[in-house]
C-alpha cells in the first residue's frame, strides 16, 4: 500500500489538518467497510441522498445520528431464534457501522425505510451570513454619499497654468 505525505500542504492551510484522516480511511480496504452496500446520488445542486440495503433490519434495528460534520448510521438486529434448519444462509444479518463525512453545511433533512432501504435525505444549507453578497459602493460628495452604480469615465485634465 502507498502513503502519502502531505505535510508539505498542511504547512501553508489552517483547519485541514482532517484531510489526511479522510484519505487514510479511504486508502484502506476493509471487507468490513463494504456492508451493507450503499449508493449516495446528488439530486440536484444542494440536494444528496444516501441510499442503503438493510434487509432484515426495522425502523427500531436502526440508528442514524448526525454530529459536526459526521454522519454515523448503525444497525443492530434483534437475534430471532430460527424455527428450521438453513441448508444456505445469504442475508447478512449482521450489526453495522457506517459512518460519512459531510461538508459543511451539509444537513440531513429526513430519513424513510421502505422495501429494504433506508434513504437518508441531506441537503445543504448555507447560512445567508455565509453567501456572498454586493457590497454598495459610496462616493463622498461635500457632507452627502452618493451610491456609484457603474464607474464614470474620467474628466479631462486641464493644463496648469504656468
Amino acid at each position: 500500500m502507498r502513503s502519502y505525505d502531505l505535510s508539505p500542504l498542511f504547512r501553508s492551510t489552517v483547519g485541514f489538518d482532517r484531510l489526511s484522516r479522510l484519505l487514510e480511511t479511504a486508502t484502506t480496504g476493509d471487507e468490513a467497510a463494504s456492508y451493507p452496500p450503499y449508493n449516495i446520488e446528488k439530486l440536484s445542486e444542494d440536494s444528496y441522498r444516501i441510499t442503503m440495503a438493510v434487509a432484515g433490519f426495522g425502523i427500531d434495528d436502526l440508528n442514524i445520528t448526525a454530529h459536526q460534520n459526521s454522519l454515523t448510521v448503525t444497525g443492530k438486529a434483534k437475534k430471532d431464534e430460527p424455527t428450521g434448519q438453513f441448508l444456505y444462509r445469504g442475508i447478512a444479518g449482521r450489526a453495522f457501522e457506517r459512518r460519512f463525512q459531510l461538508a459543511d453545511f451539509i444537513k440531513v433533512t429526513n430519513a424513510s425505510l421502505q422495501n429494504g432501504l433506508l434513504h437518508i435525505e441531506l441537503a445543504r444549507e448555507v447560512p445567508e451570513a455565509m453567501k456572498p453578497r454586493s457590497i454598495p459602493i459610496a462616493s463622498a460628495v461635500g457632507s452627502a454619499t452618493v451610491e456609484v452604480e457603474s464607474p464614470a469615465p474620467a474628466p479631462a485634465l486641464s493644463q496648469r497654468a504656468a
